[in-house]
């Protein structure tokens, strides 16, 4: 499909820098599956769900992947700032670096911010590879869990660049940018509409029949990436790792045979769980990369209803959704979230969405 039929005009002060307080009085678009739109809030949601029904979210933890330092062992020592996006083994991250044109293959650049401590006060990096946008291979000084804590102590959240443009990162972030479900680290992005629950919300939705299950999908930072191609052909998605447990695959099996809906909390639950599904619809026990790209003329097999933000212009987060609603539904539905004064992105407002039966 051309990728201009899935650009829109977005006013920028639409654009939420802050996550609502509590989290679960954002505002909720629901869209149901005739089209038909209401306005609510988060709380609400257990409203719009049936005993039976399984919420799937998203248990992924943002780590401190953004990390800056210096080139080092040349004359010149420039400034080298660096997102890592994908883990490749215990040493080894795939990251994007700016100005990658400084940078050759065999240069070390050496992070550390003054006022931390990390082990020997700073962490080197080797570039093993020089990739395409700026993609580079770093090895590391340390290994494993020095690794980790290393990057812990040096890095800072990766807040998404429509935000970090717009204000500087702050220990507020640290916090907001975790869902209450975050346990398994290994993402540079949150998976944002689990940033919506809060206790009293899960509670609610417990108390009215609704199971939650967890999956891990790693968010990458190409999440953020526009679709540059003309065609929606044309796009490369980063692949992602994640896990679905047998014990979750089976608990989500029983209840789709008791006619209970599976319910993705975010387009990464989704993803993955598209990934893992048969073509009967059997959510199968899954440890792998995914890649899965999903457009319009998508047929969902995994899925039934959607928990979601409001995504970018020309972005596969935005082709998901009007796959899974409608193309013109959703259209219809962000042009009303913008006149109804909706906050976008990240830190914004949520949609249910309801497959289109159309």
């Amino acid at each position: 499909m051309r990728t201009d039929l899935f650009d829109f005009d977005l006013p920028p002060e639409s654009i939420a820098l802050r996550p609502a307080s509590p989290r679960d009085s954002a505002r909720m678009l629901v869209v149901q599956g005739d089209g038909v739109l209401r306005d609510h809030v988060v709380s609400e949601l257990p409203k719009w769900l049936e005993a039976g029904d399984q919420l799937v979210v998203n248990d992924t933890k943002v780590i401190a992947a953004q990390l800056s330092g210096r080139r080092i062992g040349r004359p010149t020592e420039p400034r080298i700032d660096a997102t890592l996006i994908k883990r490749l083994d215990g040493s080894r991250w795939q990251a994007l670096v700016r100005p990658a044109k400084k940078l050759v293959e065999g240069d070390i650049i050496r992070f550390g911010n003054e006022g931390k401590v990390c082990l020997l006060g700073h962490l080197d990096a080797q570039v093993e590879r020089k990739g395409e946008e700026g993609e580079v291979t770093l090895s590391f000084s340390f290994h494993g869990p020095a690794l980790d804590q290393a990057i812990d102590d040096l890095g800072v959240t990766p807040l998404p660049p429509y935000i970090a443009s717009k204000r500087d990162v702050d220990e507020r972030d640290a916090q907001d940018y975790q869902t209450m479900f975050a346990q398994a680290e290994g993402a540079v992005a949150a998976p944002t509409a689990g940033l919506h629950f809060t206790p009293a919300l899960e509670s609610a939705l417990r108390a009215h029949g609704v199971g939650i299950h967890t999956v891990t999908l790693h968010v990458g930072a190409g999440t953020f990436l526009p679709v540059k191609a003309e065609d929606t052909e044309g796009h490369r998605m980063h692949a992602e790792w994640g896990r679905i447990s047998a014990e979750t695959a089976a608990a989500l099996n029983q209840a789709r045979a008791d006619r209970g809906r599976i319910v993705a909390v975010g387009t990464t639950s989704l993803r993955l769980l598209e990934s893992a599904a048969a073509e009967d619809g059997m959510i199968e026990p899954f440890a792998d990369e995914t890649s899965i790209f999903i457009t319009p003329g998508y047929r969902f097999r995994g899925v039934d209803i959607l928990l979601t933000n409001f995504h970018l212009p020309r972005s596969t987060l935005f082709m998901l959704v009007s796959a899974f609603a409608g193309l013109d539904t959703m259209k219809r539905a962000y042009t009303h979230a913008i006149a109804k004064g909706y906050r976008f992105y990240s830190y914004g407002d949520a949609c249910l969405l309801f497959r289109d039966n159309q």
